[in-house]
């Protein structure tokens, strides 16, 4: 069993060393635009540009809670798209994170990690906009990731 490896920085550039797969939460309706997935797509446009054909072909794919998408972005580095929240964030409404649908995307990037002998690095998924907390999300990070022996490392800007 691996342990997660919390790092001071910029998960949008993660560390050298073998194939690596960042990954982020992203909303089931097509709204890519705010947090995360901005520092992202400056630096990487492909992982939007896959997120916006798979919410607009939904009808016919597994675009939903729950789903992965993973976008090869360089020879060793993918970006997975990980469907976790409902909707966004509205005034009065609660939080959008859905911790179930988080858990099954992360069993699939679990699945790919292992596949491609990846190694993971994440902000604190599910924490930001989704407004999540992190006491909710490392149990499932740890259990679905690590537990399987695959290295995590979750960046953030206090380490």
């Amino acid at each position: 069993m691996s342990e997660i490896t919390y790092a001071r920085g910029d998960a949008t550039v993660p560390s050298a060393g073998g194939v690596r797969l960042i990954a982020h939460v992203c909303n089931d309706i097509g709204g890519w635009g705010r947090g995360f997935v901005l520092a992202l797509s400056r630096r990487r446009p492909e992982p939007e540009r896959a997120y916006r054909a798979g919410y607009r072909g939904r009808a016919s794919n597994d675009f939903g809670l729950g789903a992965a998408q993973f976008v090869q972005t360089e020879p060793s580095l993918w970006v997975a798209n990980l469907i976790g929240q409902r909707g966004i964030r509205s005034r009065g409404e609660g939080v959008p994170v859905r911790y179930e649908a988080i858990d099954t995307a992360l069993g699939r990037l679990a699945d790919r990690a292992a596949g491609l002998d990846a190694s993971v690095r994440m902000p604190r998924i599910g924490c930001g906009l989704a407004g999540g907390t992190w006491a909710r999300v490392e149990p499932l990070v740890t259990g679905r990731l690590a537990a399987r022996g695959i290295a995590v490392t979750v960046y953030g800007h206090d380490g």
